[in-house]
This record gives structure tokens, C-alpha cells and sequence, in this order.
């Protein structure tokens, strides 16, 4: 309630111009959809109990400036704006607004009283082996292209990919004729990311060809002859885990540790916390 009564609420409708278009029907004032979402994600409600928390609850009516007789919303408005948040790195742009003008307002400011700590979040990925790795990033980019560019698989495909790639990948730690497997997939993945090369440097451009382009990079390499070749895991034959990339849908997500114990992929979270008293505690959080 503090930041409502002295900021006026962390938003505004203006920051949202570019969200909608210029035409059409007047929609629901977007900075307040933006601060239920906040208060959603905080309370763990449904969109169903978020649009009954706006009809009912004086608090969330008080968040959000709007008169206590106001009804509200329907509950699908708020899936409607999360589409929107996801696009052209809009929330990231709407948290640095919002950062902003906390730090404005002096509640978040470098050489105060400040805790910090870190912890480690586990991303949504599968253990995979790193000759599943690349087996399953020629799937991923393989079904990227058959949603965006499906005549571009045409003549590329065949009977014998569709057995290799046509399911998740699940190998294990011995599979049966390990060498002959790293060939065939080293030489799918040259043979499709060239193919998609011919048809122009854009076609190499969607997220998961580049997921592909990497893993093969920090995998393979080409000898002396030109032969392509599986790089060792030993003397420093691979990346470091900083930059390797291990799940070829969220190429983000990282292999770490801490310790001698600890093990994840996924990130560390770094959470900071002001104590500027009387003043609210903000919380700030950087992977």
C-alpha cells in the first residue's frame, strides 16, 4: 500500500502505448492488469481467483485505485495480457520501469543497509547425456522448421530420420554403438543446418538451429582431413559449464555447483533485500 500512496502504483497506462494498437474498442487499463498479475504471482491465485479478489477484496481494489461498486473483469483478460507481456522482452523492460522508479523514490539505492543471499533454481530440463544432447537438438530444430518452414524438410527427410528423431531422445549411459551414433547424428545436423544455409542465412536464425549450431560446436570439431570428429571430454576439450549449453529448448539454462555436494542445471538466483527504515522492505532478484 505504501508504494500506492506515494507512487501512485509502479505503473502507468502510458507505459502500455505501444501494446495496442490505436484503433478498436477502449480495453481495460493495462497498468492495473499488471499489478494484479504482481499480486497474483505474490498470493499464488488462479486467473479465477485473481478477477474474484478484484470484484471483492477492498484491499486489492485500494492497490489498484478503482472504486469499491466496480465489478471488475472477466478472468481471461489476465491470459490475454500475459500473451502480450511475452513478446519483445516486455517484462524484462516492465520490471526495469518499475525499478526505476524505486530507486527515484530512494528505496532501492546503492550504499544503504542491504542483505543478500543466493540460492539455486533448477530449470525445467531433462539429465541428458551429451549424446542425447545433440540427438534430441536435432529433433528440437527439426520441429521448429516443421512448424515455421515445412517445404524446407521436404528432400531432407527420410524413413531413418523419422526413426532417430521421431520421440524424445532416451539413450541412456551405454547405448548400443555409441561411435556410430555420434557420427550419424554429427553428419544429420551438418547436413541440416547446410541445407538450411542454402536457403539462406535467415532460415539459420530461429531459436532452436541456433540451440543446434552451439551444441555441435562445444561436441564436434573437424580434424586435419576435414573429418568431423567428437571432442574429448578430457584436457580441456570442452566449454567451460558457464557458456556450454544443456537443453537445447532453453539454451539459458546452465550446468552448476556449489561445493563438493550441490549439483543443478538451471540458475543462481541472487536475492537483495534494502532496510531503509521506516520505509517498505523491496526485494530484488538477478539470475
Amino acid at each position: 500500500m505504501w508504494v500506492r500512496d506515494h507512487l501512485g502504483g509502479l505503473w502507468r497506462d502510458e507505459d502500455f502505448a505501444d501494446w495496442y494498437p490505436r484503433d478498436g474498442r477502449p480495453g481495460l487499463a493495462p497498468a492495473q492488469l499488471a499489478t494484479v498479475c504482481v499480486l497474483q504471482f505474490l498470493l499464488g491465485l488462479s486467473d479465477r481467483q485473481a478477477a474474484e479478489a478484484v470484484r471483492c477484496r477492498i484491499d486489492f481494489k485500494y492497490a489498484l485505485a478503482m472504486e469499491l461498486d466496480d465489478p471488475g473483469f472477466h478472468h481471461s483478460v489476465l491470459a490475454d495480457f500475459r500473451e502480450r507481456l511475452t513478446e519483445d522482452g516486455r517484462a524484462d523492460r516492465l520490471l526495469d520501469l518499475a525499478l526505476a522508479r524505486l530507486k527515484k523514490a530512494s528505496l532501492a539505492r546503492e550504499r544503504t543497509t542491504q542483505r543478500t543471499d543466493s540460492t539455486h533454481v533448477l530449470a525445467a530440463v531433462r539429465d541428458l547425456t551429451r549424446l542425447e544432447l545433440a540427438t534430441e537438438a536435432v529433433r528440437a530444430a527439426l520441429e521448429e522448421l516443421a512448424g515455421t518452414a515445412p517445404h524446407l524438410l521436404a528432400g531432407l527427410i527420410d524413413g531413418e530420420w523419422g526413426r532417430r528423431y521421431g520421440r524424445p531422445v532416451r539413450l541412456g549411459r551405454n547405448p548400443t554403438r555409441p561411435k556410430a551414433r555420434v557420427l550419424a547424428t554429427g553428419g544429420d545436423a551438418v547436413r541440416l543446418i547446410e541445407h538450411l544455409g542454402e536457403h539462406g542465412a535467415d532460415r539459420l536464425s530461429g531459436p532452436r538451429v541456433q540451440a543446434l549450431r552451439q551444441i555441435m560446436v562445444q561436441n564436434y570439431y573437424r580434424d586435419g582431413a576435414g573429418r568431423l570428429r567428437w571432442r574429448p571430454s578430457e584436457d580441456g576439450g570442452l566449454p567451460p559449464s558457464a557458456v556450454a549449453v544443456v537443453w537445447p529448448y532453453d539454451p539459458t539454462t546452465r550446468y552448476a555447483r556449489r561445493g563438493h555436494i550441490t549439483r543443478w542445471k538451471g540458475f543462481v538466483a541472487h536475492l537483495t533485500s534494502s532496510h531503509i527504515s521506516p520505509r517498505p522492505v523491496i526485494l530484488t532478484a538477478s539470475t
